[in-house]
């Protein structure tokens, strides 16, 4: 195998695994989005039940105090998890071009390369 046809295979590598990140972190944002949700209709339920919604109430329920730190915790996880993505993101991109000018020099190299991928493509 040449060098620049191992560079290409790097490119591909690194752009499938700042792939499968975005894939991982869309993931984690979208349980983060659930289990926040279900914490909130907990603490709906909960207030609903005791008929106090005041959080300086002396009788607030305590489970619903302690759901509404949790979901807090979580949404700024949450928000924590997006502004990675948006750095994965920026990364995906970079590696999309990196193996694009990888492609494109192995193409140039190899003018019998170009008819054969353009065939299969």
């Amino acid at each position: 195998m040449k060098p620049r046809e191992n560079l290409v295979r790097l490119k591909q590598f690194q752009v499938n695994e700042k792939r499968r990140r975005m894939a991982q972190l869309d993931t984690m944002i979208a349980e983060f989005d659930r289990m926040a949700a279900e914490l909130e209709a907990q603490i709906v339920s909960e207030e609903t039940k005791a008929g106090i919604t005041d959080l300086n109430h002396f009788a607030y329920p305590t489970f619903a105090k302690a759901a509404r730190l949790r979901r807090d915790n979580l949404r700024t996880s949450q928000a924590e998890l997006v502004e990675q993505r948006k750095s994965a993101e920026a990364e995906l991109n970079e590696a999309e071009a990196e193996l694009a000018k990888a492609e494109a020099l192995e193409n140039r190299t190899r003018p019998d390369a170009a008819p054969s991928r353009a065939m299969t493509g």
